[in-house]
């Protein structure tokens, strides 16, 4: 335990002295939460909106209001034809173009139904697809009240009947996006930061030729190895204390589960970071290579991990493959513990699972590395 002791002491003096790793330690994650939870969302809004209203009576206008009142959509402009208004949205100045019909308001009034034109950029489908959620729901409340007042205008002794919904939010109140993005951000940061950390670390004493030294002591390989990660065990755990901190203060995500449970999670799973950080480095030559190498699986992981896309939504040979990321995982257990309150019998199948990715990664790490090189 001496020689254990001595190697994490010398690991966090060389650390610190380190004027490059500083910054990527302590301020780089700092940055990024705070950028990333505020431009990775979903939500869409200020959407370029423009009309062209041949009919212009007071029902297409009370329409339009309709339009104007929402923070989702810029009414910016009304054209006075379809050619106008097509050559603007293929120039980028609309998203969205609403064409109102010639007596839109009579055909409503005699036959109870008129049609409404929507063109919608679609070159983003996904923001189209939100966009075309947006215009309907506006258009489905205008047609609810426009249809209770007929109902009154034409026979006044009959009261309509008027259904409303509450709808009940579960886990994010407000329906913030920044809500569901920060966990798993926070995710994102501490996977990155500790693999990168971890694999360069051994590969550095490699290139300053400390490693050959290290090798010929009676330092056995179990001691070395646990002196060389535990720092950067530590780090990350120091990593997800900050982005927590940052997480409440910064952006108010509530935290409904116990802390003791995200620390012990993390804490195994910073061992399957640590042991493909160790793996990775045993197979490199160079702290750039270990870089390249621990960048392409980390974006593989992220890109399948739910945290952009849902799981859900990918085809059924992408969803066996999820099974065998681990990021997966703790975006999972961290979204359920801190906005569910999630106990430890809820994701005791993500931790199963992580412990045995842990097990593997760092038996397959400690049997590829060789003390004698």
């Amino acid at each position: 335990m001496k020689t254990i002791f001595y190697i994490i002491q010398k690991e966090f003096k060389q650390i610190f002295r380190n004027k490059s790793m500083l910054p990527i330690i302590f301020i780089m994650p700092l940055f990024q939460l705070i950028i990333l939870a505020n431009t990775a969302t979903f939500d869409i809004k200020n959407i370029k909106f423009a009309y062209i209203d041949n009919d212009h009576s007071s029902t297409s206008r009370a329409l339009i209001d309709k339009f104007r009142a929402s923070n989702y959509f810029n009414v910016i402009t009304d054209f006075s034809s379809e050619k106008q208004g097509s050559a603007a949205m293929l120039k980028g100045d609309v998203d969205v173009l609403l064409e109102i019909p010639v007596q839109f308001e009579r055909a409503i009034q005699k036959e109870k139904y008129a049609n409404l034109g929507i063109t919608i950029n679609a070159i983003d489908g996904a923001a189209a697809g939100l966009e075309n959620v947006y215009v309907t729901q506006i258009i489905q409340r205008f047609n609810t009240h426009l249809k209770t007042d007929l109902q009154i205008a034409s026979n006044s002794s009959i009261k309509p009947l008027n259904i409303i919904s509450i709808p009940l939010f579960w886990y994010n109140k407000t329906l913030n996006y920044k809500t569901f993005m920060v966990p798993g951000i926070l995710v994102l940061l501490v996977t990155m930061i500790t693999l990168f950390l971890s694999g360069m670390n051994i590969v550095r004493e490699k290139e300053i030729g400390t490693l050959e030294q290290i090798n010929v002591t009676p330092i056995n390989k179990s001691q070395f190895i646990i002196g060389k990660l535990f720092p950067f065990w530590v780090i990350g755990l120091g990593l997800l204390t900050v982005g927590l901190l940052i997480a409440k203060l910064v952006f108010n995500v509530p935290m409904v589960g116990s802390f003791l449970l995200m620390y012990f999670y993390t804490s195994i799973y910073l061992l399957v970071v640590l042991g493909i950080g160790l793996f990775i480095s045993n197979f490199t030559d160079t702290q750039q290579q270990a870089m390249f190498i621990s960048w392409f699986f980390m974006v593989i992981f992220i890109l399948m991990s739910g945290l952009f896309t849902p799981i859900e939504s990918m085809p059924e040979w992408a969803q066996i493959i999820t099974e065998f990321n681990p990021i997966k995982y703790f975006v999972e257990v961290m979204r359920m513990v801190m906005l569910k309150g999630s106990g430890f019998i809820d994701i005791l199948p993500q931790l199963a699972k992580t412990l045995l990715y842990a097990l593997v990664m760092n038996g397959l790490a400690v049997w590829s590395y060789k003390k004698i090189s």
